[in-house]
């Protein structure tokens, strides 16, 4: 489409990648129940707070989990995607690329997040072990429910903790058997 596209493409990536940060952020730390009173948990509640308040209206949560956020993150992702579609090829996805790609990205920037709060963890237990700083009690609040199950299957290693590591090569299982190749094919379609 030229440079014009690439414009498009680059504004909707950066500020819907940022707007869909929040929102997933936001269904992450109420589902690691983070404290609600942090300061950076009130503001990603304040810029994601009215359209996911009315989607819970028409959707209920279960089991501790809220449903209407994690659609809306569906629904801006879909958006997100139909308008790099336009910039960049002109035309509007099919549907069923549309949902994939939706689904799969979803699951990929759930991955970036973990691993991004991952690594701030550890570097963090190293730095400020003791730290309250809001962003770091956030990371170890949302990082702890995933690395449990491994601090579980562990023996004690002398006041070593392993359990990063295993997390780390889940997540790079998860993005080589399911994130490339759906990636694979997003570059075939759009031509690159």
């Amino acid at each position: 489409m030229g440079t014009l596209g690439e414009v498009g493409a680059l504004i909707v990536n950066t500020l819907g990648s940022l707007y869909l940060l929040a929102i997933l952020l936001r269904f992450l730390l109420q589902l690691a129940r983070a404290d609600f009173y942090n300061p950076f948990v009130q503001a990603i509640v304040k810029i994601t707070n009215h359209p996911i308040k009315e989607l819970r209206r028409v959707i209920p949560g279960m089991w501790g989990i809220d449903f209407a956020t994690l659609i809306y993150a569906f629904i801006v992702h879909c958006v997100m995607i139909t308008l790099l579609f336009i910039f960049l090829a002109g035309s509007f996805p099919p549907t069923g690329i549309l949902v994939t790609w939706a689904a799969v990205g979803l699951l990929s920037y759930v991955i970036n997040i973990f691993y991004v709060s991952l690594l701030i963890s550890i570097v963090s237990s190293f730095i400020a072990p003791y730290s309250t700083h809001p962003i770091l009690v956030l990371t170890r609040q949302l990082t702890e429910p995933v690395m449990a199950p491994f601090r579980k299957l562990l023996p004690p290693m002398g006041g070593l903790d392993f359990s990063p590591i295993f997390l780390i090569l889940s997540i790079m299982i998860i993005k080589t058997v399911i994130i490339e190749p759906a990636g694979m094919s997003a570059a075939l379609v759009l031509g690159y």
